[in-house]
């Protein structure tokens, strides 16, 4: 089945003509609109549980009308013109296929779903029309004479049964009731043995024949108009799956079971049986003021040489279950040294050493409140996509709120680096407050209440980088004004605007990281 990538590549490469119109874009006789997704994957989408985006066919068009353009221009222009840009780390590998260079490409998603596209009628040439102006008027000239013809049959019969119908009421006066109908009888007779033939029915034969000629003509010309869509081969291909890659490992593998090639078994490594250390019971000893004692146990053994006294005697509950010390100690150094914690007892894995590494993500404090303009629901689209989404516009789409996002930042050399976003500071620990780097203010003192550093702004902000979000027609906070706080003004309207008052914010907080926590991760 044709799909919209594989066409631009063909006609990208053969230099053909590619039409932009009415919101479609046709490929010769197939169409679809600007906006379709394509089966090319953008980076970093499909990743850790990350959803799949594709690029659109309007974007990927773009693109090569504007290769010559250097990729900063090229954005900006995509955000002027309203049409979503190609990622940096997709242009290269993108382009070398498009342009032929490469025969397929690792962002290439063959099971993903591809719109159907619409067939394009193909223009007429001139000698078409003639043609079928033609055909139309020897059409309407050859079924008109075969109307007249059949009218003036029409007009005989009448005319014929009238003179009959006269004879018949001219004749009775001389003929009998009786004679008159023995004749009828036999002209009736007659009628049905021969067929009575016109001088009109050849030329009204060569009619029908010529007008049965043009239906052949149209049904060849619409047949000639058809395009095979699948064949009983082409539906049986399938774009996800291998069909070599299945269905030999399959036939591999009766093989080796028919063979008995099984594959060899790995010895497993067991482990000693842990044996419970019971003290030596000592001999009962001889006491005058213990004679209960012995006669007791001549009445449980019932005669019968049984030591009661044995197995567990003088042990508690605790020493049964879990063993000495000495017993435990043993067991650990009779391990094998590559066995994982994991599989240890309970008892035993408390006795080893836990070494957690301290973590180096560094965190971003944002307003709990929904009256700010960042929130848990717009966080990512802010920070990571450096687009401005409202949180009703997130509500609206049905997306959760989540106690904290953790968002990757796109860094050069095809690398991210992770960022964690929370609205609840009074969950940190003393370790995780070293590890604060930004907070967005809205305003009101309130607003570190329970902080660190008794609370003070002034003092968080000497070590806390400060920003704070707002439309650039609103007017400005008076707190927000006194502190040490970076503004970040946005548009209501102009979103291409976003992209360069959100870097203001990676630039400044870059800089605080490397001059005050160079230890983080960033």
């Amino acid at each position: 089945m044709a799909d919209p990538l594989s066409l631009l590549r063909q006609y990208n490469i053969n230099k053909k003509e590619i039409i932009e119109r009415e919101g479609q874009i046709i490929f010769g006789e197939f169409s679809w609109p600007k906006n379709v997704k394509t089966n090319y994957l953008k980076y970093g989408s499909g990743k850790k549980g990350a959803p799949r985006e594709y690029y659109t066919l309007e974007c990927l068009l773009y693109l090569l009308k504007n290769v010559q353009l250097q990729h900063s221009v090229y954005v900006r222009q995509c955000a002027a013109e309203d049409i979503p840009a190609v990622n940096r780390p997709d242009r290269k590998e993108l382009l070398a296929y498009l342009n032929g260079e490469t025969v397929t490409c690792a962002s290439i998603d063959k099971s993903a779903p591809l719109e159907i596209p619409t067939q394009v009628k193909r223009p007429i040439e001139s000698d078409g029309l003639d043609s079928i102006a033609k055909k139309a008027r020897y059409e309407e000239t050859q079924v008109q004479k075969v109307r007249e013809q059949l009218a003036a049959r029409l007009d005989v019969n009448k005319k014929e049964a009238s003179v009959n119908i006269d004879n018949i009421k001219s004749l009775s006066e001389a003929m009998s009731v009786e004679k008159i109908a023995a004749i009828k009888a036999k002209r009736l007779a007659n009628k049905r043995t021969t067929i009575k033939r016109n001088d009109n029915d050849d030329a009204m034969g060569t009619d029908l024949r010529a007008i049965l000629d043009f239906d052949v003509d149209s049904t060849k010309d619409i047949i000639s108009r058809e395009r095979q869509w699948r064949t009983r081969t082409s539906i049986l291909q399938s774009t996800g799956k291998m069909f070599a890659k299945n269905i030999m490992a399959i036939l591999q593998s009766v093989k080796l079971r028919e063979e008995g090639k099984a594959r060899p078994v790995q010895p497993q490594i067991r482990l000693p049986e842990p044996t419970l250390h019971r003290p030596t019971p000592q001999p009962a000893q001889y006491n005058r003021y213990d004679q209960e004692r012995f006669n007791k146990q001549k009445e449980e053994a019932e005669g019968f040489k049984i030591d009661t006294m044995g197995t567990y005697h003088g042990m508690s509950l605790k020493s049964v279950t879990e063993g000495s010390q000495q017993q435990k100690k043993q067991q650990i150094a009779q391990m094998p040294p590559g066995r994982p914690k994991e599989m240890l007892p309970t008892a035993q894995a408390r006795v080893l050493p836990q070494n957690k590494r301290p973590s180096r993500t560094p965190i971003i404090i944002i307003p709990g409140t929904n009256s700010s303009l960042i929130t848990m629901f717009n966080a990512k689209d802010i920070l990571q996509d450096l687009k401005f989404v409202t949180t009703e516009e997130k509500k609206a789409q049905g997306c959760p709120r989540e106690n904290e996002v953790l968002l990757q930042r796109a860094k050069e050399a095809n690398c991210t680096v992770p960022y964690r976003i929370i609205d609840n500071p009074a969950k940190l620990t003393p370790h995780e407050w070293s590890r604060v780097v930004a907070v967005f203010v809205m305003g009101p003192a309130w607003q570190f209440k329970g902080w660190p550093w008794d609370g003070n702004p002034v003092e968080i902000f000497s070590k806390i980088c400060a920003f704070h979000l707002r439309y650039d027609e609103m007017k400005l906070d008076a707190n927000v004004a006194r502190w040490a706080v970076t503004v970040l003004n946005l548009s209501r309207t102009k979103r291409h605007l976003d992209r360069a008052v959100l870097m203001t914010f990676w630039e400044k907080l870059d800089k605080h990281i490397m001059k005050n926590k160079p230890e983080l991760r960033f």
